[in-house]
């Protein structure tokens, strides 16, 4: 089983969402839909634009309490690092699972 500490943002340079699931897609889904009251409802935060994938669940909730800790300049270097554009990779990972 895969497990994802990820990143939402509510747009670029905007409030920023850490979190782990074992079920990206799901998740994701959830947030966006408005499933999951709370912070991310409550801010719109609902774009993915960071993540990780783990084989070890203990792995994947340690790396998340260390994102979580991070200060938030640091966050983003790491997006830009990876997706410069602030793209929403919530589409590109649909897209890559639906079969052919």
């Amino acid at each position: 089983m895969a497990y994802y500490v990820y990143i939402l943002a509510s747009k670029r340079n905007g409030t920023l969402y850490v979190g782990v699931t074992n079920d990206i897609l799901r998740r994701v889904w959830e947030h966006r839909s408005g499933k999951i009251e709370g912070f991310t409802q409550k801010y719109g935060v609902h774009i993915l634009v960071w993540y990780e994938t783990y084989a070890d669940i203990n792995v994947a909730i340690a790396r998340e309490k260390q994102l979580k800790g991070w200060d938030r300049m640091w966050k983003i270097r790491l997006i830009e690092k990876e997706n410069s554009g602030w793209n929403d990779l919530y589409e590109r990972i649909i897209a890559r699972t639906r079969p052919l």
